[in-house]
């Protein structure tokens, strides 16, 4: 759609943190002539090879920002995104209805690319529940695969990624099955149905990247779970990599999906030069040869008319998106309180002597925002601790001290405000036992009984070499012990001061975690963002 184009009042100074990709302008000099910087989902990511090709033709350069779905829109809705020139999410709707009547934010918009999110499901297992072929499967009879044999699979989380977004609204709709779009009494309705399908949850992430990613790892260990909600693009590009010893057979639920059409849009009130620049891009992408790119790198369907999509793709039953927000917050609200499966962490915490000051003060006052919602949007909600969530505070110096753990109920319980108090007491002095303290991080996994029920993992932050106890090579030998299910949980490492970034990188990967850096954004950003994975 294309709206009035006014100036904007100023300039940002500066250049949000993010991908510089830089090209060559069309007469070759060397240097694009123009820069849009973006605000985006991580979903896109996989596009930055193909914006570089787009820039030597255009001569425009992008700046990317990733950030989470929820976070990113609201921070859209608030008008906090002085500094980009145009955003790019999976999807626009769920902002539309953050915005309130009036509210000029978006000044145009142009869908590039479509993918619905929909289940890909193990060979083997989907010949043995009759899902091949030309047969009929319904996100209902997902349901009754989960209740009645255990079907466990990956999506990821609403909060943090869209597809999980879309995942959730799908799926409650289809569940509905009430023809239109969802109402708060539907919410409800549906409910007990919602809880029975997601107690197959059995794999999350923070980005349907790296949930594919970790799906990928796992299958090659055979350790994977049968199904995997994504993006159809991102189940049929897992498919073309080889990288699975099995196959997997792409279920298109007949009750209908969500689709996302990533629309690429302008923020209101762009001077002539961004808009010029924003047209420039949008001609390039929307082509019949850019998309046929698209299309062939990334499994995504066209959108632009007459562009033929790579592989044998059906038509499919779209599912109507929710019209007012009310609709959306029940949903999401509900999913994050009852739905889902509730979170076990361990934070191994550095109170080292090098932590002392603004660190340990950095550290106390970013563990305490998770422990209530800042506000009444999803994105903190989404970011923050859970009720049914258990958390656990492993400090270590030179030893590991006493853990101590805290079972979370609602907003204003007294476990929120006994972890609070216990976070606000921590204080630094001595050496650093990292991995001895991650060894008792994993002890108490270990011997916790009821696993299967948490989405488990271990953060560890540290601002410093380790230089007591154990080292890395003695860990590394300890973790090959572990069984299932410790070994499956992932370390979240987080660089902090002088972190050893290739041993923490390595750590991560040994446990199928992954690494936060939290020197160039603060602590506070980076825990918010580990709650998408968790």
């Amino acid at each position: 759609m294309t709206a009035h184009r006014g100036l904007r009042t100023a300039v940002a100074a500066a250049a949000a943190a993010g991908l510089l990709l830089s090209g060559c302008t069309p007469d070759g000099d060397g240097g694009a002539d123009a820069t849009l910087r973006i605000l985006a989902g991580s979903e896109v990511a996989d596009l930055e090879p193909l914006l570089e090709e787009v820039t030597e033709r255009t001569g425009v350069s992008v700046e990317m920002e990733y950030v989470g779905t929820l976070d990113g829109m609201a921070r859209v809705a608030a008008g906090q995104v002085n500094e980009f020139d145009a955003i790019w999410f999976g999807s626009n709707r769920y902002l539309g209805l953050l915005l309130e009547d009036g509210q000029r934010v978006l000044a145009e918009e142009h869908p590039v690319m479509l993918s619905p999110v929909v289940l890909g499901v193990a060979e083997s297992t989907a010949e043995a529940r009759g899902w091949t072929g030309d047969a009929e499967v319904t996100w209902a009879d997902i349901a009754q695969a989960v209740s009645e044999n255990e079907f466990r699979y990956g999506m990821t989380n609403p909060g943090a990624s869209n597809s999980g977004f879309s995942a959730l609204i799908g799926v409650a709709s289809a569940l509905a099955d009430t023809g239109a779009a969802l109402e708060v009494e539907d919410v409800e309705e549906v409910a007990p149905e919602l809880e029975e399908f997601f107690a197959g949850h059995a794999l999350t992430s923070g980005s349907s990247g790296w949930l594919s990613e970790t799906y990928a790892s796992r299958a090659a260990e055979g350790d994977a779970v049968p199904g995997l909600i994504n993006y159809e693009s991102v189940l049929l590009s897992l498919n073309e990599s080889g990288d699975l010893p099995e196959p997997l057979h792409i279920v298109r639920p007949a009750d209908g999906v969500v689709t996302s059409d990533y629309p690429l849009t302008l923020l209101a009130d762009p001077s002539q030069e961004t808009a010029d620049a924003y047209d420039r891009l949008v001609a390039d992408l929307t082509s019949e040869d850019t998309q046929r790119q698209i299309t062939e790198r990334t499994w995504r369907r066209p959108a632009t008319p007459g562009v033929e999509p790579a592989g044998d793709v059906p038509d499919l039953v779209e599912l109507p998106f929710p019209t007012h927000q009310d609709v959306v917050d029940e949903l999401v609200g509900r999913y994050f309180a009852e739905l889902r499966r509730p979170t076990r962490t361990v934070f191994v915490l550095d109170v080292s002597g090098s932590m002392e000051g603004e660190r340990v003060e950095s550290l106390r006052t970013s563990l305490s925002a998770l422990t209530g919602v800042d506000d009444g949007s999803l994105a903190a909600l989404s970011q923050s601790f859970h009720e049914r969530d258990e958390v656990t505070l492993l400090p270590f110096s030179t030893r590991p001290a006493e853990p101590t753990t805290f079972r979370l109920g609602g907003a204003g319980s007294a476990a929120r405000d006994d972890l609070a108090e216990h976070v606000g007491g921590l204080s630094a002095g001595g050496g650093t036992a990292g991995y001895d303290a991650l060894a008792d991080a994993y002890g108490l996994l270990d011997g916790t009984a009821g696993a299967e029920g948490f989405f488990s993992s271990v953060v560890l932050m540290t601002d410093g070499e380790v230089n007591e106890g154990m080292d890395f090579d003695a860990f590394a030998g300890f973790h090959g012990g572990l069984e299932e299910p410790a070994a499956g949980v992932p370390v979240f490492t987080v660089l902090f001061g002088e972190s050893d970034v290739p041993e923490m990188t390595e750590l991560a990967e040994l446990t199928g975690g992954r690494v936060f850096d939290a020197r160039e954004q603060t602590l506070d950003a980076v825990f918010r963002e580990i709650r998408g994975y968790q």
